[in-house]
Formats: structure tokens, sequence, C-alpha cells
């Protein structure tokens, strides 16, 4: 076990409540804020300590956030920011605008909180199998923290440099990934079309080169109307945080953004996702 001692763990969603487990079963300590019954009731039965709210966990010698997007971060974190001990850390699982982190410092003590950006890719399955691939922005000394933390559910671990820099990298891979699955969807109609049946299909490009992670995951959700239904909501919320932060970076995606909407998959208008509050 690390030499983190207590994590505190808030957002134990679809993703985050397989990662507390994990935590769990590695010997940590982990303290958990979540509002659902069931939750609290699942994660208390395997060893966890639950606490009334988020402002709880400020103690911690780590906390794990892993909340939705940067609304809720905006709307969640920063009561946890400003009770944050001198040396926790807090790591931030959320895909979205490294911007949103930087408004975070505002409510730290000392104008500048210890986050770690720790955008992630892979799915619940990855987490309980302990090979979700985690991205790690920040300090070097909040890094190795983070790097201890997240041993418990990631292989491999990529350090990608100062904080907002894994943020960075996960949504120009979301952004590539969007455009891939939208040629694979596309190439998935264009096979029916010819008479090949989906699964088939499937079944060739994961041993091909033309398949990729796309294919791969369009298989696992049975299907191409599935996997739309299933990532569209999140691609088009990725998109939107990408979008916003090229533009900060007078960066022009719109040849790349063009072609992750290019395709079956509705995606919707990508747009700047406005937070909701500020500091």
């Amino acid at each position: 076990m690390s030499a983190v001692g207590t994590i505190g763990f808030l957002g134990a969603g679809h993703i985050g409540e397989p990662m507390a487990e994990r935590l769990l079963a590695a010997g940590h300590s982990v303290r958990v804020y979540a509002r659902r019954s069931e939750v609290r009731g699942r994660l208390s039965s395997v060893g966890a300590e639950l606490v009334g709210s988020a402002h709880d966990l400020a103690a911690c010698d780590a906390v794990v956030s892993c909340l939705y997007d940067d609304a809720q971060m905006l709307d969640v974190l920063p009561d946890v920011v400003a009770a944050l001990g001198p040396h926790t850390v807090l790591l931030s699982h959320t895909t979205g605008a490294p911007a949103t982190l930087d408004r975070l410092d505002g409510y730290a003590p000392g104008g500048r909180a210890a986050i770690v950006d720790a955008a992630f890719s892979g799915t619940a399955e990855a987490v309980r199998a302990g090979r979700l691939t985690v991205f790690l922005g920040g300090e070097p000394a909040h890094v190795a923290v983070a790097r201890q933390v997240v041993a418990a559910y990631a292989d491999p671990v990529v350090a990608t440099g100062p904080r907002g820099s894994a943020l960075r990298v996960k949504l120009l891979n979301n952004l590539l990934f969007a455009a891939i699955s939208q040629v694979t969807l596309r190439g998935l109609a264009a096979g029916r079309a010819m008479g090949l049946a989906q699964d088939t299909l499937l079944q060739a490009l994961a041993v091909s080169s033309g398949g990729s992670a796309a294919g791969s995951y369009i298989a696992a959700r049975g299907g191409a109307d599935r996997y739309a239904d299933a990532v569209a909501p999140f691609l088009a919320k990725d998109l939107a945080a990408c979008r916003a932060t090229a533009a900060e970076a007078g960066v022009d995606l719109a040849p790349l953004l063009d072609a992750a909407k290019d395709g079956p998959m509705d995606l919707g208008e990508i747009t700047t996702i406005e937070s909701r509050r500020q500091p």
C-alpha cells in the first residue's frame, strides 16, 4: 500500500464507484461523500466511511473527485478547495476545461490549490481490472501523491507535464476518438448496404488494419445504435470543452471538429459549456 493515508472520494458514479472499491481493496482508508442511498450502502458495506458533505473530505491526505463536468466541479469543489489542508492533494478525474482548475485556485487560501488533473481513458470494466489509463498533470510532488492513489485502479499512468496538460491530452484524444467513431459508424452503415452483417464486419475489423478502439467499443456495446446512444452525450460535452480550450490557446480545430461532427452519431452543436459558478 502507498504512503498516502486517508483518501476522500466524491463522484461515486458509474466510473467513480469502482474506483472507490479498488481503493478500499488496496487497503486504503476511504471516506466517501455520495448522495444516492444505494451507492452509500454499497460502499459502506465494503468498508468506506461515509461523510455528510463534500467539505468533510478536505482534511484527508488526498481527495479524489470524479464529477461529471465543469459545472458540477464549480458547484461542489469550491467549498472543498477552500478547506483543503496544507498538504492535501486534490485529484480531478473530470474531463473538462483546464481553465476550470485555475478558477478553483480562487478559493484556495494561498491562491493556488494543490490540484492534479487526472484525466483518464477507459471504462468501468478497465477500472475493475486495474487497467484504466490515467494522465497526470501538476507539480511533481503533487503528481507523485496522485500516482500512489491511482495505482489502485490505473495502469498505465502517464505524467504529462504541468497542471492542465493531462486534460489537454484527454481532450485531443476524445476529439480524435469522436472522429474515428464517426468514420467507423459510416463504415458499418456501408457494410450493411453491401450485405455484410454488422457483427461479422466488427469481428473482421478487430483483427485487421481498419480496426480501432472505437470498433471494439461498438462491438462491446452491442452495435452501432446502442454505442451512439451511450457515448454521444459524453463526447458532445468533451468536444465543447476541447473547442473552448483550443480557442483560448488560439488554435483552430475546425478541420478536426468537422470530422468529429460528420457522421451518423448526433453530437448536437459543439458549443462552449458555460460554468454556473465563479469565484
